[in-house]
């Protein structure tokens, strides 16, 4: 009879046999049923003798509730970006250049290039030991709890011949089906749709809960291995040699010799993986040698021996059934065309944008027209064209309408906008549900409540703008559905907390139309208290920095609303921040008047959005590129080597936080 250490040792070596099986082999052995009856009794087991914890036991990959903020890692190998080419013609330029650099034989790799989230998986002593996102290619997030759950990915290697050391590249993927059945459970929960399954799966992997991740049933597959002690000098037969080791690699990988052989691949891919069960964008092509890389070497960011082939985004033609109408927080509003469901990019389509009533008009699109569906990686597609030769009877012509689809409010349009919006700010359910959801977002007051809540305590009449959040009391709240003590608190505990956030996010968050973070952060500079703001004049306002028409109108037009003052009263009422500190406006100088700079890299002393702050407390403007207006680069580490190189050769200055804190005249 086994001891409790043998069996858990059993089952541990049983279950990774299984998922080896299963995800490596595609060649499952045993019912699902019947693995979760194994993975139970381990967990019983692990959970009754915690002495024998092991980080790789299959168990872990249900994930954990606990929360652990990502540190920071160095990559031992930088992990560079790949050029990307769009034709046949830049596919053979790659060719030929490969071929005058290496003056000798060479063979390519072709492999799908996989549309997720890198990630490098370090293993020593064959257990995984680290999983680091790519980050900046220098220093990117430790999340191997969270690719501890993601079953295709070996906790223990298999084999004799496994280095002490090795690194394996690869893909952290969200499968099609995973990604359709996560957007619809989102879309019924009134959530936001992930835009395709490449967000979702890198959103997935920086969640907090592992619990979370491992529900999302990750993919992964691996495309290079790096080492000191490599199988081999070819990079193809690396591959599978970490196949046998147990690592997930495609088998949709090629040796080309000649251009025409890599033009084949490119041809029956770019058809074939249309019928593939996860997303892909192109081919990257691999000179096989790794003798051959490290004599054709790198630029400051990309390597010379490989490229990234895209394919050109995939079209589809279906019938257009209807268009639907919808209003955002702004009140701006979008046609949606109903389509007959079509799969493209291995989803089911069922709708696509149309933007807005010029797109419209420039199709000429009628009920019942063969429309061209193009889907450039996002989850509502674009339509691109009409058949109109397919027209066997002209439907009704599309228009746009002219009341709102929520309120019924009759629509306006600025003469100088494509939009039409619903002026019934007031009234539109969506549009004040839209603008609280705007008001708790993190970058504004930073409210842990989701879209969901808000809508229930709107139907419930509790909330009808920004200011009765502040108003709730843990009564109105423990009465509702599905809210428990905890819930209630947390989210009092929270609005409450919210009252420290200063002035220019206070600002922001109470969503003037055209005035985002960066001209809030620009307006509460030129005008440090929001009745200086409301008394400000035309010419006053467009004085400032990047504060143009528009949105010099669009501020007067808001503090000329008496339901906006009125609202803006209740805040401050209620303790909200309407004014820049004491301490800031201390801080407040012309030392960088006019210089205009750009922050570049990882910081020690503040982080970068301190920084920015530090810049425009000085009177200073952040750019976000180089350019031969820029005065000087504020640098930390691992600075990216594009804008090096831009300032190297504009000849722009570089200088370290120490100095630019001297600068200022911060200690």
């Amino acid at each position: 009879m086994q001891t409790p250490k043998e069996r858990i040792e059993w089952l541990r070596e049983q279950l990774h046999q299984h998922n080896y099986n299963y995800y490596v082999l595609s060649q499952p052995t045993i019912s699902d049923a019947e693995f979760d009856r194994m993975m139970r009794e381990l967990m019983d087991l692990e959970a009754k003798y915690p002495e024998y914890y092991d980080p790789t036991s299959p168990s872990l990959r249900v994930g954990s509730d606990v929360n652990k903020n990502f540190t920071q890692v160095e990559h031992r190998y930088p992990m560079l970006s790949l050029q990307n080419t769009y034709s046949e013609g830049e596919v053979a330029d790659f060719y030929n250049r490969v071929k005058k650099a290496l003056n000798g034989d060479f063979e390519i790799v072709c492999e799908l290039k996989f549309d997720g989230t890198s990630i490098s998986l370090i293993y020593e002593h064959k257990r995984l030991v680290r999983a680091v996102t790519r980050g900046d290619g220098k220093v990117g997030d430790d999340v191997t709890d969270n690719v501890r759950t993601i079953r295709s990915v070996p906790l223990i290697l298999r084999g004799d011949d496994v280095p002490d050391y090795i690194e394996a590249r690869g893909e952290v993927l969200m499968p099609w089906k995973v990604f359709e059945q996560l957007n619809k459970e989102r879309e019924e929960q009134e959530e936001p749709l992930f835009a395709n399954p490449r967000n979702a799966a890198s959103g997935t992997l920086k969640l907090q809960d592992s619990r979370v991740v491992a529900s999302r049933k990750l993919d992964s597959y691996i495309y290079y291995l790096l080492g000191e002690e490599l199988p081999s000098d070819s990079h193809y037969e690396n591959l599978q040699v970490a196949r046998r080791w147990g690592l997930r690699v495609s088998d949709a990988m090629k040796k080309c010799k000649t251009l025409d052989e890599i033009f084949e691949y490119l041809k029956y891919w770019d058809t074939e993986r249309k019928k593939l069960p996860i997303a892909t964008d192109g081919v990257v092509l691999k000179v096989d040698s790794l003798v051959q890389q490290r004599n054709l070497g790198n630029t400051s960011k990309f390597p010379r021996w490989a490229i990234a082939y895209k394919f050109n985004a995939e079209k589809a033609l279906t019938r257009l059934i209807s268009v639907s109408f919808q209003v955002g927080r702004t009140g701006a509003v979008t046609p949606v065309a109903n389509l007959e469901p079509v799969l493209l990019s291995g989803t089911t389509v069922k709708r696509a944008s149309l933007y807005n009533e010029d797109a419209i008009n420039a199709l000429d699109l009628h009920i019942g027209d063969m429309v061209y569906v193009e889907k450039g990686g996002e989850i509502i597609p674009k339509i691109t064209g009409v058949d109109k030769n397919a027209r066997t009877g002209i439907g009704e012509k599309i228009r746009f309408t002219e009341k709102c689809p929520d309120c019924g409010a009759q629509l306006v349009r600025n003469e100088d906008e494509a939009a039409y919006y619903c002026p019934n700010s007031e009234g539109c359910p969506t549009q004040i549900k839209g603008r609280i959801e705007h008001f708790v977002t993190r970058k504004a007051m930073n409210i842990a409540i989701g879209p969901e809540t808000i809508s229930l305590l709107y139907d419930k009449g509790l909330v009808k703008d920004p200011a009765d959040l502040y108003e709730l009391k843990f009564e109105d709240l423990i009465h509702l559905e599905r809210w428990a003590e905890t819930s209630a608190r947390n989210l009092l505990a929270s609005i409450e907390k919210s009252k420290s956030v200063p002035y220019e996010r206070v600002l922001y968050a109470l969503g003037i139309r055209y005035v985002g973070e960066t001209v809030a952060q620009k307006l509460a500079q030129a005008f440090p208290s929001i009745d200086l703001l409301a008394q400000a004049t035309f010419e006053q306002l467009t004085s400032v920095e990047e504060i143009g028409d528009r949105i010099a109108r669009s501020v007067i037009d808001s503090f000329a609303n008496p339901k906006f003052v009125d609202l803006v009263d209740r805040l401050r009422r209620h303790g909200l921040q309407f004014s820049l500190t004491e301490e800031a406006l201390a801080a407040k100088t012309d030392k960088l008047k006019g210089k205009n700079i750009v922050i570049s890299g990882t910081f020690e002393l503040h982080s970068r959005d301190e920084y920015k702050a530090m810049i425009l407390q000085n009177g200073g403007k952040n750019n976000g590129s180089v350019s031969k207006n820029t005065d000087f680069i504020l640098a930390g580490e691992n600075m990216g080597p594009a804008k090096l190189e831009k300032a190297k050769k504009l000849g722009v200055k570089i200088i370290d936080e120490k100095t630019f804190l001297s600068m200022i005249g911060h200690t």
